[in-house]
């Protein structure tokens, strides 16, 4: 059974001495706008949605090479290795859209475009469909926007160095190399929030459930669990607050516009902890979740 009440979301999280979301066109600084806001891309956000269901034993369709759980280097492998799929070639376009939403949660969840052409002997890519040759996309009802920071965020860059020469110099094994090996950038401090939605009519299409919706609101809660790195030490992002406005009916007793702008995040100057405000709706009571880092 899809999902049955529209469901409206933010979530709010503090990053400390971290760099949140690198720009590769930017030397990997964290991401701002032209007003010095801190940015999180949608992407980067689904990215570590995703990481958290596969932990959580989700079937998930786009894995992360560093995180793939099976022998697949590809998505059209992953696509045409399923036993419903392969070597299929009659199969209706709807057919295969079923079984997709069915077997893996960041389908029916966030959608997918599967455009993967055929390949001839010679191994140049044909446009011809065929047994191995696909083109549709699926929309999904999860949404989820761009984090931005509630405040403009100091950027902190430091030049980092090495202690041992990356390969031997066979004219002189003992000449030491350069030192430099590029840049670090951070921010100190900073609270994120980003807003997202679930759509009713489009999860009806993708087979997303309220039992999905819920497993959502778990990878939500702890999205930072597993994501250490150099750049984002443990301890450095945590979850403080996920809010969760479940209304009343398909369609939404608001706009997700009017939901979302009901949600006012503020710094403490004292604790440096984000303070939320919600103005009430008629109707429409929000959940609020602490985070489970």
């Amino acid at each position: 059974m899809s999902l049955s009440n529209k469901i409206d979301f933010a979530i709010v999280f503090s990053v400390k001495k971290a760099n949140p979301n690198g720009d590769p066109l930017n030397g990997n600084r964290p991401r701002i706008d032209y007003d010095g806001f801190g940015e999180v891309s949608d992407v980067c956000l689904k990215r570590k949605i995703r990481n958290r269901l596969l932990d959580m034993g989700e079937n998930i369709f786009v894995q992360s090479d560093e995180r793939r759980i099976d022998q697949f280097r590809s998505l059209k492998d992953r696509f045409f290795a399923h036993p419903e799929i392969k070597n299929k070639e009659k199969q209706s376009v709807e057919e295969k859209i079923r079984i997709a939403c069915k077997t893996w949660y960041d389908v029916r969840a966030f959608g997918q475009v599967f455009a993967f052409s055929k390949k001839d002997k010679k191994g140049q890519n044909e446009e011809k469909e065929g047994a191995d040759a696909v083109s549709f996309g699926v929309r999904g009802p999860v949404t989820i926007q761009n984090a931005v920071s509630i405040l403009p965020v100091d950027i902190f860059s430091m030049q980092i160095t090495k202690s041992v020469n990356l390969e031997t110099d066979p004219k002189n094994p003992d000449k030491k190399g350069s030192d430099t090996v590029g840049m670090k950038h951070r921010i100190e401090n900073g609270v994120y929030v980003s807003k997202g939605s679930i759509n009713c009519q489009l999860a009806e299409k993708t087979g997303f459930s309220d039992e999905d919706a819920e497993k959502l609101l778990a990878a939500l809660r702890s999205i930072f669990v597993n994501d250490e790195s150099a750049a984002r030490p443990a301890g450095s992002m945590s979850v403080d607050y996920v809010i969760w406005w479940k209304h009343n009916c398909k369609n939404g007793q608001y706009s997700s516009a009017t939901v979302h702008e009901s949600l006012k995040v503020s710094l403490d100057k004292e604790t440096m902890k984000p303070v939320i405000e919600i103005t009430p709706l008629e109707g429409l009571e929000p959940e609020i979740y602490p985070g489970s880092n």
